[in-house]
């Protein structure tokens, strides 16, 4: 089968990331329990007249999407694939209010096309002209690893020879109140930089939305190779040890092969044990590096894990704001993503410098 690689990243999230040439250079520090993404200047890449009709998430996407072909050098791909736990749920929820409020007639037709989880892939295909495979996932916090899935396998069967790939959660209201009146979010603000000693129930909710290049075809801007994609429903911490090595040695490595594990501790302390049992045992002399603190959590935070993971490799620097433990590498060739939310939807993703 083909290699696959990473050609090019495109992010919007809570930190300055929209900009390719910059690397966590400057970070934004939240004392709050939900961030929101920083906007970057939407007229620079959307009509004023688009931008107005477009949910948020769908303007996050459609900046990172674009900075990720540019990056690449293609004006249009060969598919679009996307995952989402949420899809557009702002205007999902402004539609059914609107019903209620008016009673069921006088509805404009916007927020009901842009209410369904495909928006986002079906957006950025209208953009493009792009008539190939598109396709959207809704795997919970399994959802980008789904799309990476989906596109590694078009792309090793000569299905396809470009493929953008995307992850792309918002913040809206109610679910953010949803998520507080069921204990998912910390009851008190808290420096993120202090988000791993809080020691309380819930974590820091956040968005974010990260797209990715990925073809069968090495270029200028090729990041890594993605080597293999993981997931698993449910896992018990005594189990999580033993898939890990199982995944490693069916590429052919060992532990002593990753150069770093980037792991999703966001501060629950009913759930970050699934962390550091590995931090302690099968990751003890392992670089260790996380994300949540600078991302939030939600459902496809690992997009901005797989974008991390990427720059580190590009720029042969881990930046001393995500490292989690003091252990410098000697090499900089292999990383292994870890993430698990609430105990369920456990990923792994192993890309490596080519």
């Amino acid at each position: 089968m083909k290699p696959v690689y990473i050609n090019s990243v495109g992010s919007v999230s809570a930190q300055k990331t929209f900009e390719n040439n910059e690397f966590l250079n400057e970070i934004t520090d939240y004392n709050d329990t939900v961030i929101h993404v920083i906007d970057p200047n939407y007229k620079e890449y959307i009509p004023p007249a688009a931008a107005r009709r477009m949910a948020r998430g769908i303007k996050m996407s459609t900046v990172s999407s674009k900075n990720a072909l540019t990056e690449a050098g293609i004006e249009n791909v060969d598919a679009i694939i996307v995952g989402t736990g949420l899809g557009c749920i702002g205007d999902s929820e402004r539609f059914v209010s609107d019903i209620i409020k008016n009673d069921e007639q006088f509805l404009t037709p916007t927020r009901f096309i842009q209410s369904s989880h495909n928006t986002v892939a079906g957006q950025i295909a209208l953009g493009l002209g792009c008539k190939g495979h598109n396709f959207t996932f809704v795997h919970s916090a399994v959802s980008f690893e789904s799309s990476l899935i989906d596109a590694k396998i078009m792309l090793e069967n000569n299905e396809v020879n470009t493929v953008l790939v995307g992850g792309v959660d918002e913040l809206v209201e109610h679910h953010v109140t949803t998520h507080r009146l069921i204990g998912h979010i910390k009851k008190k603000p808290i420096a993120l930089k202090e988000l791993l000693q809080s020691k309380t129930e819930g974590m820091v909710m956040g968005e974010g939305s990260h797209f990715f290049v990925l073809s069968t075809e090495k270029s200028p801007s090729t990041y890594s190779e993605l080597v293999a994609v993981k997931t698993f429903n449910t896992l018990s911490k005594e189990r999580v040890e033993g898939k890990i090595v199982a995944f490693l040695e069916r590429q052919h490595l060992s532990i002593n092969d990753i150069d770093l594990v980037i792991l999703g501790n966001n501060g629950d302390v009913n759930y970050d044990g699934y962390y550091e049992q590995l931090s302690t045992t099968l990751f003890n002399d392992t670089p260790q590096a996380y994300y949540k603190h600078l991302s939030g959590e939600f459902d496809t935070a690992t997009g901005f894990a797989f974008w991390l993971a990427n720059k580190i490799l590009k720029t042969q620097n881990i930046p001393d704001v995500v490292k989690l433990n003091a252990i410098e590498p000697s090499n900089l060739k292999t990383v292994l993503i870890y993430n698990q939310y609430r105990g369920e939807n456990h990923s792994l993703t192993l890309i490596r410098k080519c």
